[in-house]
């Protein structure tokens, strides 16, 4: 006999186990060979090994299902636990190239040349480091690495930062509390877990800091193990926080930095981090860098052209 635990990464266990248990004992009926016992986010399986790998196959579909339809029913219970392989089968196909199922049923994928390569590079790099100007969903492709790897259990939390240099890291003087002074900076990157997480469960994971939000300064002196780290607008990072940064990688976790080295706002007597580890990091194996541009921008297609625009002014 084999064991097995599943943790359900939903709002509230409810939507799958339905009214009254009504979805659950559905499951059971399906899986009689089974010991089926569920208690909140948790579902422990008791059972043959082959039973429970099969059930694992097809809960995992009813669960991106659920992502991407915000529901299920009876039927659907029926149609992915039963007896019939082909939701398997279909199941391996839609979810190829989708990063993470968000809310109301969005299927965030990458969308350009160059967000893929992210994708494709991040499994085979433990640091990756994508530079290009703003819109080109770095950041965006960034977090939703990142929200696939916590639902994955590839790692236990996501840890997100960007250096708040418009206070030149020093808030003291801001109104309000510690929250309230950095959410300001760190608005883009809510905005997007926001996008690939039930409210709920989104809320909840700040609360136990499975995310944590936080700005450059607060990395010092850490060691980040078990992490997916995204630092963000890295090119306001300065070389000994660049530095500081990366040296805080510890056991089985993975790095990403962002930036845009054309929008650098540093004082003049500061050097961008990310120009310097342009030029120090290429070759080292396990760092990768992939470069964005106009192409890849996904928003108002003005944004590509106006890119492009002052690309040839800085060029003359």
């Amino acid at each position: 006999m084999s064991e097995s635990i599943l943790q359900l990464d939903i709002g509230s266990p409810l939507d799958i186990y339905g009214p009254a248990d009504k979805y659950l004992n559905e499951i059971k009926e399906l899986f009689p060979k089974l010991k089926i016992i569920a208690r909140g986010e948790l579902i422990k399986l008791i059972g043959e090994e082959k039973d429970i790998k099969n059930f694992e196959k097809r809960f995992d579909l009813l669960l991106i299902h659920f992502d991407k339809f915000g529901k299920i029913n009876e039927d659907i219970v029926r149609q992915i636990m039963g007896e019939d392989d082909s939701p398997l089968k279909n199941g391996k196909e839609i979810g190829n190239d989708v990063l993470v199922y968000g809310r109301h049923g969005k299927l965030i994928k990458a969308l350009t040349v160059n967000q893929k390569r992210m994708v494709e590079s991040c499994p085979k790099n433990d640091l990756v480091i994508a530079i290009g100007p703003a819109g080109t969903g770095k950041t965006y492709t960034a977090v939703a690495l990142a929200v696939q790897a916590l639902k994955n259990k590839q790692v236990k939390k996501i840890i997100l930062t960007r250096p708040a240099i418009e206070a030149g890291e020093s808030l003291g003087f801001l109104p309000g509390d510690m929250k309230e002074k950095l959410d300001p900076y760190l608005q883009p990157l809510y905005d997007a877990l926001r996008d690939m997480l039930p409210t709920q469960k989104f809320l909840s994971y700040l609360e136990n800091e499975t995310i944590e939000v936080a700005p450059l300064a607060f990395m010092r002196g850490r060691t980040l193990s078990n992490a997916f780290a995204i630092l963000d607008e890295a090119q306001n990072a300065s070389q000994s926080q660049l530095k500081m940064f990366l040296t805080r990688m510890g056991k089985s976790s993975k790095f990403i930095v962002t930036g845009d080295i054309t929008q650098i706002d540093l004082p003049r007597k500061k050097q961008s981090g990310l120009l310097q580890a342009q030029n120090i990091l290429k070759g080292i194996k396990g760092i990768d860098f992939i470069y964005l541009d106009s192409r890849d921008v996904v928003r108002h297609k003005l944004v590509s052209n106006i890119i492009d625009a002052y690309n040839k002014n800085e060029e003359k």
